[in-house]
């Protein structure tokens, strides 16, 4: 089940769901909209490697934007932290961003129980788009657990991206045993 306006508001009253910053005009019927913050990395290497630490190179969107280029994966972030006691948070993209061809992640839409930190987002787009710092860039829905969770994100020994950070971080793949 997903939660409506007004039980995000109860659960953030609760303390089992925190965004930071928070602002009643981006809270939909059912959903919040999240904003790009002004961070934005590129990989340094053309090909990456999924058993190393790929490394990226941070930068600033400027006052007057960024031109997006397709053919690229630029790594973006929230400009809200949230925290996720009790449910399971989906980002999705905005049907407006969407319309502009700018996706928004490439499978990394869910988060866990757990999950407290901005969302790192993983952007591309079809055709050259300007985007600017603190635009519109997606939605948390929150969807109720069935059941009591046994490990919550924060607390599992796998966990990699519990960090809290302002700038996007890149994969942690290398991290994992394969």
């Amino acid at each position: 089940m997903i939660l409506s306006d007004k039980a995000i508001l109860k659960e953030m009253e609760k303390g089992d769901i925190v965004i930071e910053p928070f602002s009643r005009s981006a809270l939909g019927s059912n959903s919040y909209d999240v904003h790009l913050a002004k961070h934005l990395a590129i990989y340094e290497d053309d090909i990456l490697d999924a058993r190393k630490h790929n490394k990226v190179k941070h930068f600033e969107i400027p006052e007057e934007g960024y031109i997006l280029q397709p053919g690229t994966l630029y790594l973006g972030v929230t400009l809200e932290y949230t925290e996720t006691h009790k449910h399971i948070p989906f980002l999705e993209g905005k049907s407006s961003t969407g319309r502009l061809g700018i996706d928004i992640h490439a499978t990394a839409g869910k988060g866990d129980v757990g999950f407290c930190n901005t969302w790192t987002l993983e952007i591309s787009c079809v055709h050259p788009v300007r985007i600017y710092a603190g635009m519109s860039i997606g939605q948390l829905i929150y969807f109720e657990v069935e059941g009591e969770v046994g490990t919550n994100y924060a607390t599992k020994a796998s966990a990699k991206y519990t960090e809290r950070t302002e700038r996007p971080v890149e994969s942690m793949m290398w991290k994992n045993k394969f």
